[in-house]
């Protein structure tokens, strides 16, 4: 329903914008961008402004994930052969003249490579808000390092802002608990084998209740826990390969039959516990009686 009008377009009939609303447009404008309308979003009917934003005054939000050149490079190519632009990104005010892009960091990239001087954006006036616009990024489709990075680059930021809340309470930003420990991991080993890993992390591995600051702590425990781990698996993977046996699945292999989790129907053990078993079970992993035709079969079925 068509509300009343005001210099920034038409309001709903709900009334004109709260004060903060205003006061964002009016900085807006005094930093040299443009409001073209103030409206209340279809779904919980909060308040937000569309605007045409000057590029510089636009980065990315630092914990989010690193940037695709082959990504950026196909966005340029179709803005350039379309000749326009046509999504306009989200953003938070983090300083008055700077804003923060939870999910048009491709975008923004492809707009500066075409020399643009303006960027539509809607901005939502609750900051905290683009930490659960991360979770709901699908700008570019995540492979398990970028999720892994931008989590752990989240909750870093988030342990500042709010390091006596808990792990638990920020469940929807992250996702998922071992998201965190990866993250840790790829830090240290940017082609950490985390998808070989997290048939395990994903069931054991659950988000902690101390806050933030403190669990920081076990986060690094566990992602050791799991770095000693990666290590037996090298050390098994070396003894296959001097039988003349290799093939890409064979990390994958070794850990889906040392995984304890295996036979683990109705009681799932704990973090602690299931490392300690893949750490036996990787120490007496014995590679002689491991053939090519299991792996090349175990990866068949897996890929099917």
């Amino acid at each position: 329903m068509m509300g009343q009008r005001g210099s920034w377009g038409v309001f709903p009939a709900g009334g004109a914008p709260p004060p903060t609303v205003l006061a964002l447009a009016r900085a807006m404008e005094e930093h040299g961008g443009h409001v073209l309308a103030i409206y209340t979003e279809p779904v919980g009917e909060r308040w937000q402004l569309f605007s045409l934003l000057p590029l510089q005054q636009v980065e990315p939000t630092p914990y989010q994930r690193d940037l695709s050149k082959p990504h950026v490079k196909r966005l340029h190519e179709v803005m350039k052969k379309l000749d326009r632009f046509v999504d306009p990104i989200v953003v938070v005010a983090q300083a008055p003249g700077s804003y923060w892009t939870p999910n048009g960091h491709h975008r923004l990239a492809a707009l500066r490579k075409l020399k643009a001087k303006w960027i539509p954006a809607i901005l939502i006036p609750e900051p905290e808000v683009a930490f659960q616009i991360l979770a709901l990024n699908t700008e570019k489709a995540h492979n398990l390092r970028e999720k892994s990075l931008e989590v752990i680059r989240m909750y870093r930021a988030l342990q500042v802002q709010e390091g006596d809340r808990s792990e638990e309470s920020f469940a929807f930003q992250f996702e998922e608990a071992y998201y965190i420990t990866l993250g840790l991991l790829y830090e240290r080993h940017p082609r950490f084998a985390g998808g070989a890993f997290s048939p395990i992390l994903r069931r054991v591995d659950r988000f902690l209740r101390p806050p933030l600051a403190k669990a920081y702590q076990e986060r690094q425990d566990r992602a050791e826990q799991v770095e000693a781990a990666d290590a037996l698996l090298g050390g098994v993977v070396v003894r296959i390969k001097k039988r003349g046996i290799n093939h890409p699945y064979i990390k994958n292999f070794v850990l889906a039959r040392c995984n304890p989790l295996t036979r683990a129907r109705k009681t799932v053990p704990g973090f602690q516990e299931a490392l300690e078993k893949l750490h036996r079970s990787l120490e007496r992993f014995d590679v002689d009686r491991i053939r090519m035709e299991e792996i090349a079969r175990a990866a068949v079925m897996s890929a099917g």
